[in-house]
């Protein structure tokens, strides 16, 4: 069993973050960069299959030269190698863009389970593991707050408006998990001192037979504006008629 699992660099959480208005890309230097939360939990679902299982879990980033740090918590945690898709063609890559380029590294690596965070916690598109899935042509199961691996398939839940859902596949396929599923687990000493020794493959868009002349993304971002500042609600005193008055805020702003 092969276990690809996607990692990201992404802003610390706990840290302001935004954007260049001028690119309309994220200003990453804005705030210390971290391995996405989701991310974690994601590789936790592929080590806890592994911990019982014969399996090898690769974790891969695409990212610029700063994301071998994130690749080094991965190890550090349980991965047995990396993969860091580095090329400055990729500065600002969209979805799509980035959807072909983690199809390529993992046609080229080959595998058999793919696991994912369902979005990460800058982009936020929440797309990425169905277009990758579309790409390879393999069956997707997104969404998932927890999952079950076997040799030859995989399953789990995913939640809904309307109660839940039990999702199975055959292997090959593509997954991704919700922050419902598996808490990770911390690395240790041992871990971390191990991760140092273990391979990470650099591939740039020329290894893996793509045109690194290609525009990085077909979705353009015409306007940015900076968030504006908290403003005071609105408050309704009861003078017999807070009722309505409740009632009509809620319609006037579509929630009933």
């Amino acid at each position: 069993m092969k276990i690809i699992v996607l990692v990201k660099q992404v802003p610390d959480t706990w840290g302001d973050r935004t954007l260049d208005l001028r690119t309309g890309w994220l200003d990453r230097g804005s705030s210390d960069s971290v391995i996405d939360e989701i991310n974690e939990r994601a590789l936790e679902v592929a080590l806890s299959y592994q911990d019982g299982n014969d399996a090898e879990v690769v974790a891969l980033t695409m990212g610029p030269d700063s994301a071998k740090d994130i690749l080094r918590k991965a190890l550090a945690m349980g991965a047995d190698s990396a993969i860091h898709l580095l090329d400055g063609g990729l500065a600002g890559a969209d979805l799509l863009r980035t959807s072909e380029v983690i199809a390529a590294a993992a046609t080229k690596a080959g595998f058999d389970l793919i696991i994912a965070g369902n979005e990460s916690t800058d982009g936020r598109g929440g797309t990425l593991p169905s277009l990758i899935a579309g790409r390879l042509g393999v069956a997707q199961a997104t969404y998932l707050d927890s999952v079950v691996i076997t040799t030859d398939a995989v399953s789990g839940h995913r939640a809904t408006e309307n109660g839940s859902m039990t999702l199975h596949s055959p292997l090959p396929a593509v997954v991704s998990v919700t922050e419902q599923s598996a808490e990770p687990r911390f690395p240790n000493f041992k871990g971390i001192m191990r991760a140092k020794k273990k391979p990470v493959t650099v591939w740039s868009l020329a290894d893996l037979g793509l045109d690194a002349a290609a525009a990085s993304a077909h979705s353009v971002i015409t306007q940015t504006s900076p968030r504006p500042a908290r403003v005071a609600g609105t408050k309704i005193v009861d003078r017999g008629n807070a009722g309505v008055e409740l009632a009509e805020f809620l319609a006037a702003g579509r929630l009933i």
